[in-house]
């Protein structure tokens, strides 16, 4: 804005308002005492500049860009740590607390069970950031632990996450003013699920389970006499169920009003474990306490969390190579490709009702791989035809030849 008042102009301005009978020249005293003045407001005029960029969302830099977003109740997204199965023989022989190492990377072993699987433990990376999604197989006790043949990294559970990027976070600022977040709608639970560390996008579904007509869960009289008859013969917890299940049907209490699926991808984007969705479900609502405003959503909600189905795309080609190159040296070059466009399609996910694997997608990116000169006669899962997938599907490359 202000790229034009230089020190130059400054001073000829200055020197400009003073009468000419006087000496302005180069080294006469005007010109010595004017000169430190013009340099002293350029200096001005350049942080003047400065304020008025670092004051607009749109050209702050990340210190201020912080600042701004603040305002709005939008915080950047720290660095997590990978959280991943550790496999150990024998089952259970170490201790919260105790470290081990693969190469540069370090990892705490948690104490908590990985769901019902034996030998399947938490294990949590010490340094935050997508370092600890990379490294798999034996890991080395850093402290002798007796009894203990093998310990083995074998998945990520909740992948771990990089600092939020500057351009990440002015988008989210923007957003801020478009979506209007209250009291459990969609924007609410959007963001909520996405802040969750993980989560790569999430999708909200109302009224998930609007299948059931509500007049099929009022009770017949032929259901009311087949209680009738074996009800004495239960007791307990298991007649109890009952007997609140039919009085809820009876008094019309069984709706499907309320409901929420939530289904997401992990920040990678791909399928969530099953450790991500249990601990999405905890933080949302928690299973023990379904409805009751626990979790982050509001009281009357019901919701369910799920992962997003991974579809296996199997590729049949015809690929005509240049002289000197063929499927033996650029098959992994060919799949990186595909697998690239695949990508490109899960962070989509979230946005679009259906996602649409193109066959022209595939032979553009084929064709572009060094080597390829041709590409027909391209099609997915045994048909010549673009995939579409269901709405809770992304694609993976399963088998290409």
């Amino acid at each position: 804005m202000y790229e034009e008042i230089t020190y130059e102009a400054i001073l000829q301005r200055m020197l400009g308002r003073v009468p000419d009978k006087l000496d302005k020249r180069e080294g006469s005293l005007i010109w010595d005492t004017h000169s430190p003045t013009a340099i002293e407001l350029q200096i001005l005029y350049i942080e003047l500049e400065t304020i008025l960029r670092e004051a607009y969302g749109d050209t702050a830099s990340r210190e201020f860009l912080i600042l701004r977003c603040r305002e709005r109740g939008v915080y950047p997204r720290e660095a997590t740590r990978a959280v991943l199965r550790g496999v150990f023989v024998p089952d259970g022989l170490a201790a919260a607390g105790q470290r081990f190492n693969i190469g540069d990377v370090n990892y705490v072993f948690t104490g908590k069970r990985v769901g019902d699987e034996k030998g399947g433990w938490e294990v949590e990376c010490e340094m935050p950031g997508k370092i600890g999604n990379q490294y798999f197989g034996r890991m080395i006790p850093m402290e002798y632990i007796k009894g203990l043949q093998s310990a083995e990294l074998t998945e990520v559970l909740v992948p771990g996450e990089e600092e939020e990027e500057t351009e990440d976070l002015r988008q989210r600022y923007f957003a801020s003013f478009d979506e209007n977040v209250f009291g459990g709608n969609r924007a609410d639970y959007l963001k909520r699920t996405n802040d969750i560390p993980g989560v790569g996008r999430t999708k909200v579904t109302r009224v998930w389970n609007a299948d059931i007509s509500p007049a099929d869960l009022i009770p017949k009289e032929t259901v009311e006499t087949w209680y009738n008859e074996v009800k004495g013969t239960l007791a307990g917890e298991v007649r109890q169920w009952l007997d609140s299940v039919l009085y809820a049907a009876k008094e019309k209490k069984l709706t499907t009003g309320g409901t929420v699926l939530l289904t997401i991808i992990n920040s990678e984007y791909g399928p969530a474990s099953d450790a991500l969705v249990q601990m999405v479900q905890t933080a949302v609502d928690p299973e023990g306490n379904a409805g009751e405003g626990y979790g982050l959503a509001p009281i009357g909600h019901v919701v369910r969390v799920e992962s997003a189905k991974a579809k296996e795309i199997f590729i049949q080609t015809n690929l005509t190579f240049e002289p000197g190159f063929g499927w033996g040296n650029l098959q992994s070059s060919l799949e990186e490709a595909v697998s690239a466009y695949f990508l490109e399609l899960r962070k989509e996910w979230a946005d679009a009702s259906h996602l649409i694997v193109r066959i022209s997608q595939i032979d553009t990116r084929l064709l572009n791989v060094p080597g390829v000169l041709d590409v027909r006669e391209t099609s997915l899962n045994g048909a010549g035809n673009n995939l579409e997938l269901g709405e809770y599907e992304t694609p993976v490359l399963g088998a290409f030849w």
